[in-house]
């Protein structure tokens, strides 16, 4: 079945609250804050379901900063833990509802909204040096129904329960990204896989990646080379003078 998709897009100003049924409340802090001339924002909401999987998330300005978690049973906050947590009362309660009706007209139509399929990028986060410890990202892009199955393998080993996967993030091409990290010690001949799978594939889109040993040039390697050139340049020479040794003999004829 395939994924319904509301898109949500407003701009409002700063000092107003979010249009929603529900305010957003701001936690007080240790001093009275300091008022700022308004600035446009833009909030992001989207809600976006099947029989199988479920999605209600918030976005502002680009940036993920809630969804329900229906497995959980509660509404997460994803913004930076050193900023201020806004709460989002009667969210959770309002995205369950939500939910029941989308669900609801799936069932009675059963009509897929979209099928496009993902593309993928495999990179480690920070320049892989070895015995270090680094993060391969698994980036995928440009799909639609949301969400992506990603999956990975260590040297044939799937090591997919190590990794993490956001959540899927819109675009304003109605595609949406997800990122998935695995958190690795680069080693020498270990082989890492992301394979992602997708409704609009037809079989897994995999990505592999491993430690390249960059090798520079050898420090004897710049005059071999010149000591080479020099070798030809002198053959090249003797067979010119050779020639024209000869050709001189035949025109001044013999003595």
């Amino acid at each position: 079945m395939e994924l319904l998709l509301l898109l949500l897009l407003c701009v409002s100003a700063a000092a107003e609250r979010l249009p929603s049924s529900s305010s957003l409340v701001t936690q007080p802090g240790p001093s009275d804050p300091v008022l700022l001339p308004p600035v446009q924002h833009e909030d992001l909401e989207v809600v976006a379901c099947s029989p199988a999987n479920e999605m209600d998330m918030m976005a502002l300005d680009g940036e993920h900063v809630w969804h329900a978690d229906f497995v959980q049973g509660k509404g997460v906050v994803t913004m930076p833990h050193f900023l201020v947590h806004p709460e989002f009362p009667g969210f959770y309660e309002r995205a369950v509802e939500r939910e029941k009706l989308i669900v609801s007209f799936l069932m009675a139509h059963q009509q897929p909204v979209c099928s496009d399929p993902p593309l993928s990028l495999l990179y480690p986060a920070h320049h892989a040096v070895l015995g270090e410890e680094n993060v391969l990202v698994c980036h995928v892009s440009g799909f639609c129904p949301a969400p992506v199955q990603v999956y990975w393998m260590k040297n044939g080993q799937e090591v997919t329960a190590a990794s993490s996967l956001s959540v899927p993030l819109p675009s304003r091409s109605s595609t949406f990204t997800q990122i998935s990290r695995l958190n690795i010690v680069v080693q020498f001949g270990d082989v890492y896989s992301c394979s992602v799978d997708h409704p609009a594939l037809r079989k897994p889109l995999t990505r592999t990646w491993e430690f390249q040993v960059e090798v520079p040039p050898g420090p004897g390697s710049g005059p071999a080379v010149l000591c080479a050139v020099g070798v030809m340049v002198g053959l090249l020479g003797a067979a010119a003078g050779a020639f024209f040794m000869v050709k001189g003999k035949q025109l001044i004829g013999p003595s």
